[in-house]
């Protein structure tokens, strides 16, 4: 895919890579490919900077703010806007148009201000995953493809009885993420927005229908009691148990529950769509993204190996060995060795867009932990729908501009 990358100069360059990747990974397959990168590029050497993901954010954040970034850094969607206002990464789009590089296989870019500060390596989709002997007991014959179908599978699901729901949202503040992926995945699934032009635009008709969705949900019985105390683990956790109907999930988990509950018949669909809905469907994702350090002295050649990563055949195996998507559009995964299921995944990838407003937005743990209170007092009665989405407009707005200061 690389066009107008030329072959690395000779004199002997090490470039620093930082990253959780490693540790995810089977043992030897990201050093393999760092092989395969300095054999193809006499002169550039890559030394792996590998740890947990928290312990990489902490070094990230450190060195950002000291400009001691490594040369190449596995990038967080989450970290970008704050790095790139403190320059700490480098603009991507400008070394992209340097190099001649190709950037129209690339899955996503994650931009600050119109630049590309992110490319996105492999890509975790968030499609829904349905317990098939839960559904059969519903009387639902088919996975729900409009919000209609759904509800009514949901309710009829909550309908079995034994500790069965048919729906469940994390709304735990200590890891907000389910506000992101339990709820507003559905605004995208649909093709709808909540940001417009760096400002929250959350008192929409798209996101209210999303909203009073929900709300119905809730009030019919049909989510999983203790949702306020729950994170995304225990929604796992009662999914592998057979006590949940529907989730939204990433295909990284797939292993992880054949692994726990071996006999558990499951599989995957895409996000129902708002009835009437006919436009191309959005789904959520999260990625291992990679960025470049502003400070670095080899800016050329740490293109370069980034510019390796997203080459067709180097991230088809790379997202084979992370059970990922590819961030090239063209590389098709080797589904060989792997559960049937991310073969159903990536045809779904296929026929949608990727889609996450928080990449690439200030404070975005904060936005979520802000929207996911003002959800739980519409749940509890405490709060109208429409006071909600303009109560939490208002916060996200004000976060949004004091950011950005």
């Amino acid at each position: 895919m690389v066009s107008g990358v030329s072959p690395a100069r000779a004199a002997n360059v090490t470039l620093d890579f930082a990253q959780w990747w490693e540790p995810e990974l089977p043992s030897g397959a990201l050093r393999g490919l760092m092989d395969r990168f300095e054999s193809e590029n006499p002169g550039i050497k890559v030394n792996l900077l590998s740890a947990p993901y928290d312990n990489t954010r902490e070094m990230a954040i450190t060195g950002a703010a000291t400009g001691t970034l490594a040369d190449v850094v596995g990038l967080d969607g989450a970290w970008v806007f704050d790095f790139a206002k403190q320059e700490a990464i480098a603009n991507l789009s400008a070394l992209m148009k340097n190099a001649g590089y190709d950037d129209s296989e690339l899955a996503a870019q994650v931009r600050v201000g119109g630049d590309t500060y992110m490319i996105p390596v492999v890509n975790f989709v968030y499609p829904i995953f349905i317990n098939d002997e839960l559904m059969e007991k519903a009387g639902v014959k088919e996975a729900p493809k409009t919000w209609s179908e759904f509800a009514e599978a949901a309710k009829k699901l909550a309908a079995i009885g034994s500790n069965v729901a048919g729906y469940c949202y994390t709304m735990n503040l200590e890891n907000p993420t389910g506000i992101q992926n339990d709820v507003l995945s559905w605004v995208w699934s649909s093709g709808g927005k909540f940001i417009k032009d760096g400002r929250a635009n959350l008192n929409t008709p798209e996101v209210k229908a999303v909203m009073t969705l929900m709300k119905d949900l809730y009030d019919a019985g049909a989510i999983t009691p203790g949702i306020n105390a729950m994170k995304e683990q225990d929604k796992i956790e009662e999914f592998v148990n057979g006590r949940l109907g529907i989730i939204v999930n990433t295909l990284a988990h797939i292993n992880m529950i054949r692994d726990r509950n071996p006999d558990l018949k499951y599989s995957v669909a895409q996000t129902p769509v708002k009835d009437g809905f006919t436009g191309k469907a959005g789904m959520m994702y999260a990625t291992w993204g990679a960025g470049i350090s502003a400070t670095t002295k080899n800016s050329a050649e740490a293109f370069k190996l980034v510019a390796f990563l997203m080459r067709s055949d180097v991230n088809k195996e790379l997202a084979a060995f992370a059970n990922a998507l590819p961030g090239n559009k063209t590389s098709t995964p080797d589904f060989t060795n792997t559960d049937p299921l991310f073969e159903d995944g990536f045809k779904i990838f296929q026929n949608t867009y990727l889609e996450n407003e928080f990449t690439g937005l200030p404070q975005a743990n904060e936005l979520q932990t802000s929207l996911s209170k003002q959800f739980q007092m519409m749940l509890a009665g405490d709060k109208t729908i429409d006071q909600m989405l303009a109560d939490g407009e208002a916060e996200w707005n004000d976060m949004l501009e004091r950011a950005s200061r």
